[in-house]
């Protein structure tokens, strides 16, 4: 039996990205009061949500996770894989979003208020909802499915992604997580993940 399952890390993926969507609503709390947001924390908040949450997360995800799925006959194109991949591009271009309304943001916050806002509100909208999917529905059944061997290869195989990503580029991520929700929460109490 393996000492860690490789859904127990991307567990542990979930409860960092969803630190930081839940620190997203404290940053639309503070532009609708009329407060300005510090660059660095939306340059860090896009950065932190392409590189880790798609890169580092999905990738594991997608190119290891769903596909061995798929050669244990769990379809492409059904229930979860589908939906969990298609909610992925709707992320990602979400991400794109982010960037995009960030920069327009960070060059005129007048007329890049608004922007920011919705694009913000879609994402505290997909994420909470994608991650419960993936925690209830696609990680219990992926325990059932796979055995002990196969386990632990995908296990081998997400801590080869992020070693070609950069382990320290991935712990980098989760301490850049912590930096972020300190900046946001700032003088606004407490910080509650979505």
């Amino acid at each position: 039996m393996t000492s860690r399952k490789p859904t127990e890390e991307l567990e542990h993926e979930h409860r960092i990205i969803q630190q930081v969507v839940g620190g997203m609503a404290v940053i639309i709390e503070k532009l609708e009061s009329g407060s300005e947001i510090d660059p660095v924390v939306l340059t860090d908040l896009s950065e932190f949500m392409q590189t880790f949450g798609d890169k580092c997360h999905h990738g594991k995800e997608e190119d290891y996770l769903f596909k061995l799925l798929e050669k244990k006959g769990v379809p492409v194109s059904g229930c979860p894989l589908a939906v969990l991949l298609h909610e992925d591009e709707k992320g990602r271009s979400l991400m794109a979003d982010l960037k995009l309304t960030s920069e327009t943001y960070i060059r005129t916050p007048r007329a890049g208020k608004e922007a920011l806002i919705g694009t913000l509100r879609k994402l505290i909208e997909l994420y909470p909802a994608h991650i419960w999917k993936e925690d209830y529905l696609l990680f219990p059944m992926t325990n059932k499915l796979l055995n002990d061997s196969e386990q632990k290869e995908l296990l081998a195989q997400f801590e080869q992604h992020d070693s070609e990503i950069g382990i320290d580029v991935h712990h980098g991520f989760e301490q850049l997580a912590g930096r972020i929700l300190e900046m946001i929460c700032a003088g606004a109490g407490t910080c509650h993940a979505a």
